[in-house]
């Protein structure tokens, strides 16, 4: 019998995580076409999501001899209970969804159980339905939720994918004897993990990175979180900032650095650059018997002002730098987080860390249009939350038929300027995605880098 551990990885999710008080969930909002019943669309939301083997297992520990905490069937499984039917909140627009999606994501799932659930949401104002899917950290990160996504969608699982009989523990013996595997396996990859450790430190800032600089960025969080949405054409900002030497991610962490900038302009503050934190990922896609976590940090500083061009120039060089060994070193990275978590140690960390000022992800979402019971989706919200120590505003991105959507999720008491946040974003994506960027923006850095006194007369003087 195959044993299923859990990761490092996963463990340091679930360790930070019990140890917060908001846990480490996402989610992601399904927008569909008008047109479903809404019981029909919760059994088939059960039914399918049911048949993904990961989803029906629950994370239990093993005594110390026979290693980490195994993922095992859950005899009591029952779709059905995980999928509940709810109402949107008057007026059933995107804020009240998404005040109803983020309150589903904060609830801490119920470690007793597979962790997961989803709801159907009714009462939205374009007559449509919406489906909330919230995974705990533990089971999978963002690419594994792809799977999970792939498995919900139109034409669903094969009609004879029905789930399966619980299949039994694994016993004692084979679990010691798997561990003793596992434990040679390790050392034997000892010498290449030192090595890459290295890479580790410097890619997350090093031991001693740039210190964050002081702003109202930084404050200690609360328990409550609210979610704003800025939208831009896929397309064309990828365009755009290859036309400029960057990824769709680089042409993100400037519209990002944009939009904080003037956020706190208009507090009154302002700094000379963000230290941002990005999420790699170690792997381009997941299935669903291969979920869990692969990612690592990554820092990376950002300007706050100058012309986009060069921001965007100076951010691709520094991922294409130091991407690869912090993807390599992923296991040692949250192997640190495991320990420090697990005696309360990390928690008081982010409370008064100068590392970052925000942290930003991106999952590459389904290239074409998903159906699901028969319905188009017409749109998918990435909303995830976590514990965030001092760190009151954070970007989580989701693309999804030619359209990117970035998320802000935010402290209410220490940002009740999101609306404002949320606008200067969409304008700084609207701005990078408009056509003929590169022209725009060379004369942009033509301006600033042209001493006055060598600018060209006017009107022939």
């Amino acid at each position: 019998m195959t044993v299923e551990r859990a990761s490092s990885a996963d463990l340091a999710m679930g360790a930070v995580s019990t140890h917060s008080a908001v846990p480490q969930q996402f989610g992601v909002v399904l927008r569909l076409e008008p047109g479903a019943d809404a019981e029909a669309l919760r059994r088939l939301v059960a039914g399918r999501l049911g048949t993904v083997p990961r989803l029906r297992q629950r994370l239990v520990r093993v005594p110390p001899p026979a290693g980490r905490p195994v993922w095992v069937d859950d005899p009591a499984f029952d779709a059905e209970a995980h999928v509940r039917r709810l109402t949107c909140p008057t007026p059933g627009d995107e804020p009240a969804l998404l005040d109803l999606a983020v309150g589903l994501v904060c609830a801490r799932l119920d470690r007793a159980r597979p962790r997961w659930s989803a709801a159907v949401v009714e009462g939205l104002a374009d007559g449509g339905l919406a489906v909330v899917v919230v995974i705990d950290h533990v089971v999978s990160d963002g690419i594994g939720g792809l799977a999970v996504l792939a498995r919900l969608a139109d034409p669903g699982p094969p009609g004879d994918a029905a789930a399966p009989p619980p299949r039994p523990r694994p016993s004692y013996r084979a679990l010691v004897a798997d561990a003793a595997r596992t434990r040679w396996s390790a050392l034997r990859r000892a010498p290449g993990a030192l090595r890459a450790l290295r890479g580790s430190f410097r890619a997350g800032g090093g031991l001693h990175p740039p210190r964050a600089a002081t702003c109202s960025l930084l404050a200690p969080t609360g328990n409550g979180r609210r979610f704003g949405v800025a939208r831009t054409d896929l397309t064309a900002l990828h365009a755009a900032a290859a036309e400029l030497g960057g990824t769709v991610n680089d042409a993100v962490l400037v519209a990002v650095s944009t939009a904080l900038r003037d956020l706190l302009a208009a507090r009154g503050e302002s700094v000379p650059e963000f230290q941002m934190g990005i999420v790699v990922t170690g792997r381009r896609s997941a299935d669903l018997a291969h979920l869990g976590n692969v990612t690592s940090p990554l820092l990376v500083p950002v300007p706050s002002g100058g012309p986009a061009g060069e921001r965007m120039r100076r951010i691709a060089g520094v991922v294409r730098r130091e991407r690869d060994g912090s993807a390599r070193s992923a296991a040692l990275a949250v192997l640190v987080v495991r320990l420090a978590a697990g005696t309360g140690l990390y928690r008081r960390w982010l409370r008064s860390q100068r590392r970052l000022h925000t942290l930003v992800s991106n999952v590459p979402g389904p290239p074409g249009s998903m159906h699901l019971g028969g319905l188009l989706v017409t749109g998918m919200v990435p909303i995830a939350v976590g514990d965030s120590g001092n760190v009151t505003v954070s970007f989580a991105c989701l693309s999804y038929a030619g359209t990117l959507s970035v998320t802000a999720a935010a402290d209410p008491e220490q940002v009740p300027d999101l609306p404002a946040l949320v606008e200067a974003l969409q304008a700084g994506l609207d701005e990078l995605a408009a056509p003929g960027v590169r022209h725009r923006l060379a004369s942009e850095e033509q301006t600033v880098l042209e001493p006055a006194g060598q600018r060209p007369a006017e009107d022939g003087r």
